[in-house]
């Protein structure tokens, strides 16, 4: 199956709905990437560049998944954390960027 097959199938199972169920670090890298861009002003990336960093860093971290009402007591993945798998994930893609 490929990517864009992937990103278009419907999950679900038995009839329930499994498109809700999100890794919790998804929003956190968004956050703060617009911050960890501003230390490279030599990088302009493009769309699937930044498409990379997003999917890169994510991949660095362990996954955080969550579902509609469930509760977060504490978080084991950092800022700090987020901020360093980002940071490497803007390196590799500086050194291979897709134009």
């Amino acid at each position: 199956m490929t990517g864009n097959n992937i990103l278009k199938t419907k999950r679900s199972f038995r009839g329930i709905d499994l498109n809700r169920i999100r890794n919790r670090n998804e929003v956190r890298v968004i956050n703060q990437l617009p911050d960890i861009l501003k230390e490279y002003p030599d990088f302009e990336p493009h769309i699937i560049n930044i498409q990379d960093v997003y999917a890169l860093t994510l991949n660095l971290l362990p996954p955080r998944y969550i579902q509609q009402l469930s509760i977060v007591l504490q978080e084991p993945v950092s800022d700090e954390q987020i901020r360093e798998a980002l940071r490497k994930a803007i390196e590799k893609v500086r050194v291979h960027p897709i134009k």
